[in-house]
């Protein structure tokens, strides 16, 4: 078996035009493969360099295999099984700030760096006061180190205007783009840098908010050995997704002029408001996942691959995205009910094991914020309450009073604690249950007739009923 460096596999050198904060799974698997695909396919001709963005990370692994590593993309479709590997060759230099800090100040003056991509996890965009590094000395938080980066850029180039950098940020928070540049202007404040350097941030400098979607469950462990003898390298960066991939950008055409991924048939969508695509994310998918828990783990299925294909319950999990989801979605119908379709597809993934217990964590706040907001708005556009949608509530109401172990907070879980060692009558337990404004942001029990259909629905699986009881009286 051959190791893997750019000797053993000889490639072209690529100018960097993309800093990328951040080397882990997520990005190599999804931002690195698409700029792969762009260079080859599109002539985009740019390369990365990777910074890691904490102490502790993984360039020294990737400088080892100078910088090359093979992702293995596979899952459903159009129903049949599909698998590809590629090797990822962008990747120019790997860079630990905290070991080579000469070599990182370089790249903030680079001629032909563009393009910022980060994903520093959700705590990654973050200000604080106290993060006033002295002279040579590297900020503590990712918005810090930027701002380091963007005032050493500024004063190289005496504030030419078109030097400054397109910001393409992933991590998992609303608005991320327009909080790294808040984060970063609050610095420069901070450190009492001038104000033509806070203008020149403001106004020639641009930031995207985005959002993400890719199943990426990283290095595949169990059968590295096999994946190494398949390729015929000893690869230790291996990296596995789902065939999915959906980037959505609301970002500026100077933005998209810089990361023309849109024209290079991939999954990029720019957009000037992707509230709709981030609400089709977590109330269809998101929303899925939570509802389609309780309802399969009380009919004895483990996966959600098992629950989707379960005759009942995924006709149950097609009825709430189809019927009472998607259609409160201000969304075109046919590209719902694409999504939807490639959501279940995925969900029927044979290559990923998502238990349904591994997801059940938190499933009351999840509830909340996933699938409440569909429930009412399908009660608002219809005038009736959405069966499924309850139905799902029900389910996880009867999960949680259950032997079942409840992974959520330890309020929560000490509440159905005590609701199921008192004598209250089930419509008081539902009562109740509704009324916990700290578990759903407001009284449920005013939601006209909410509380007698859950109480009603509880009733019954007390009784022995089964979903397809449900299913079936519905029709």
């Amino acid at each position: 078996m051959k190791a893997l460096n750019r000797t053993t596999v000889p490639t072209t050198p690529l100018p960097i035009k993309i800093l990328q904060f951040g080397e882990g799974n997520f990005l190599r698997a999804f931002a690195d493969w698409m700029i792969d695909l762009m260079n080859e396919n599109h002539g985009y001709n740019a390369g990365v360099a990777v910074v890691q963005p904490i102490a502790q990370g993984m360039t020294d692994m990737l400088r080892k295999q100078d910088n090359l590593y093979h992702h293995i993309y596979r899952g459903l479709q159009d129903g049949k099984a599909t698998s590809q590997t590629r090797l990822i060759s962008c990747i120019q230099t790997a860079i630990s700030p905290f070991e080579a800090r000469a070599e990182y100040d370089q790249l903030a003056i680079s001629e032909d760096l563009e393009v910022v991509i980060s994903n520093t996890t959700e705590a990654g965009i973050v200000y604080k006061a106290d993060d006033q590094p002295s002279a040579g000395q590297l900020a503590e938080t990712f918005p810090g180190k930027v701002t380091q980066l963007l005032w050493a850029r500024y004063e190289h180039y005496s504030g030419d205007t078109s030097k400054g950098l397109k910001f393409i940020p992933v991590e998992l928070i609303d608005k991320n783009g327009k909080k790294l540049k808040e984060a970063i202007l609050n610095y420069a404040s901070l450190w009492d840098l001038p104000a033509a350097f806070a203008e020149w941030v403001n106004t020639h400098n641009y930031f995207a908010n985005t959002l993400v979607d890719r199943i990426v469950p990283g290095y595949p462990r169990d059968e590295v050995a096999d994946i190494q003898a398949a390729i015929g390298f000893d690869d230790q960066l291996i990296v596995s997704s789902e065939v999915f991939h959906l980037w959505v950008i609301e970002g500026s055409k100077e933005i998209q002029a810089a990361f023309p991924a849109d024209q290079c048939g991939l999954n990029v969508i720019y957009t000037k408001d992707l509230t709709p695509y981030r609400v089709r994310k977590v109330r269809i998918l998101n929303g899925a996942h939570t509802s389609m828990v309780p309802v399969g783990l009380l009919n004895s299925l483990e996966t959600v691959k098992e629950t989707v294909e379960d005759e009942v319950v995924g006709a149950f999990v097609r009825q709430i995205i189809f019927d009472e989801i998607a259609p409160t979605i201000a969304l075109p119908k046919a590209e719902l009910e694409a999504y939807a379709e490639e959501v279940i597809e995925r969900f029927r993934n044979p290559y990923i094991r998502h238990e349904l217990k591994s997801i059940s964590l938190n499933s009351i706040s999840k509830y909340k914020v996933r699938v409440l907001p569909s429930l009412l708005d399908a009660l608002a556009a219809n005038g009736e309450l959405p069966q499924g949608l309850v139905l799902a509530l029900t389910h996880l109401i009867r999960l949680y009073l259950s032997s079942y172990e409840i992974q959520d907070d330890e309020g929560v879980k000490e509440y159905f604690k005590y609701l199921r060692q008192s004598t209250h009558s089930p419509e008081q337990i539902i009562q109740s249950i509704l009324a916990k404004t700290e578990f759903w942001n407001r009284d449920l029990n005013q939601i006209a007739g909410l509380g007698e259909l859950v109480t009603t629905q509880f009733e019954q699986l007390l009784d022995g009923a089964t979903i397809s009881d449900f299913l079936t009286t519905k029709a």
